[in-house]
C-alpha cells in the first residue's frame, strides 16, 4: 500500500436503534482489523434496549480500541442519525455501516487502498449474507448484481450500499446539507446519497475487495412490508427524476428472490439451531 493510502484516516459510523442482539459482533468485527480505525462511532437513536448499555461495556473492555457512543435524541430516524454520525467523525474517509454489519478483517485496509486514488470521492462493495446458507455463492453472486447494475447504468450511477460504504469528509461536506430528509421515511437513503454525489460529479467506485456480511433478516418481513421495502427503489428515482428503465432491475432481482431465499433462510435456521449427535446418540 502506497503512503497516501496509508495515512488515510477511515472513520466507522454505526447507526443504531434496538440492536442489543448484533451490536457487539458489530464491533468485535471493525475493532479486530488489519489496519485499526481512527474511530468506531456507534449514534444511538432513542433506543430502548440495552444496545448503548453493550457499547458501554464494549469500552471498557476494549480501552485501546477508539469505540465513541453518541447519542442522537432529537429525532428518530436512520437519516438524521446517519448524517449525526458523519458531521461528527474526523476521519480522511467517513466509513458506514449497519449494526448488523460484520466487516472483513481487512475491510479499513481494503477502503484506504480504494480512496488511494484521489479522483475516488465515494466507495462501496459487496456483501455476504453471514445467516444464510451457501454463504461464498452468495457473495459471488452478490458481487455479480452490483457488476451488472453499474453496466445497465451505463457507468453514469453508481449506488453506494448503505451495510458497505464510504465516502470521503469533503465529499460528505459537499452533499451534506443537500441530502433528502425523506421525513415520511420512503426512500432508500444509500441511493439517495448516490445521486447527491452524482449531482457533484464525484465519483464512486465499485471495489469487490471491501467485504461485509450483513443479516438476512429482512427476509423475515411480510410479504407487504417487503414489497414496500423494495419499492424504495422507485421512490427514490422519482424524487430525483430519474427514469432510466434499466435501474429497475435490482426491484426485480429482489422480488424474484424473495420466497426462495425466505425457504432458504428457514432451513438453514432449523439446521443450525438443532444440537450436534454425538457418538451412536
Amino acid at each position: 500500500m502506497n503512503d497516501a493510502a496509508v495515512q488515510l484516516r477511515v472513520s466507522i459510523v454505526i447507526p443504531a436503534y434496538n440492536e442489543e442482539s448484533v451490536i457487539r459482533q458489530c464491533l468485535i468485527a471493525a475493532i479486530y482489523q488489519s489496519v485499526p480505525a481512527h474511530e468506531i462511532i456507534v449514534v444511538d437513536n432513542r433506543s430502548k434496549d440495552r444496545t448503548a448499555d453493550i457499547v458501554r461495556q464494549m469500552q471498557l473492555e476494549y480501552p485501546e480500541s477508539p469505540i465513541i457512543l453518541l447519542s442522537q435524541d432529537r429525532e428518530q430516524g436512520l437519516i438524521p442519525t446517519r448524517n449525526f454520525g458523519l458531521d461528527s467523525a474526523t476521519g480522511d474517509v467517513l466509513g458506514r455501516i449497519d449494526a448488523d454489519s460484520i466487516v472483513e478483517p481487512d475491510w479499513v485496509e481494503q477502503v484506504q487502498k480504494a480512496f488511494a486514488d484521489q479522483t475516488v470521492q465515494a466507495a462501496t462493495g459487496p456483501v455476504v449474507y453471514y445467516d444464510m446458507p451457501m454463504r461464498r455463492f452468495g457473495l459471488k453472486a452478490d458481487d455479480k448484481m452490483r457488476q451488472l447494475m453499474l453496466k445497465l447504468a451505463k457507468h453514469q450511477y453508481h449506488f453506494l450500499f448503505g451495510s458497505n460504504m464510504a465516502l470521503r469528509a469533503s465529499a460528505w461536506e459537499t452533499i451534506r446539507s443537500e441530502t433528502c430528509r425523506d421525513e415520511k421515511d420512503e426512500m432508500h437513503e444509500d441511493i439517495d446519497l448516490s445521486l447527491h454525489l452524482a449531482d457533484h460529479e464525484l465519483p464512486v467506485r465499485y471495489w469487490p475487495q471491501m467485504v461485509s456480511g450483513m443479516s438476512a433478516r429482512r427476509l423475515e418481513d411480510s410479504p407487504r412490508d417487503y414489497r414496500y421495502y423494495v419499492t424504495r427503489f422507485d421512490r427514490t428515482y422519482k424524487a430525483h427524476n430519474v427514469r432510466k428503465m434499466a435501474l429497475k432491475a435490482p426491484m426485480v432481482v429482489f422480488f424474484s428472490v424473495y420466497f426462495p431465499a425466505k425457504l432458504l433462510r428457514a432451513i438453514h435456521t432449523v439446521n443450525t439451531a438443532q444440537p450436534v449427535r454425538r457418538g451412536g446418540q
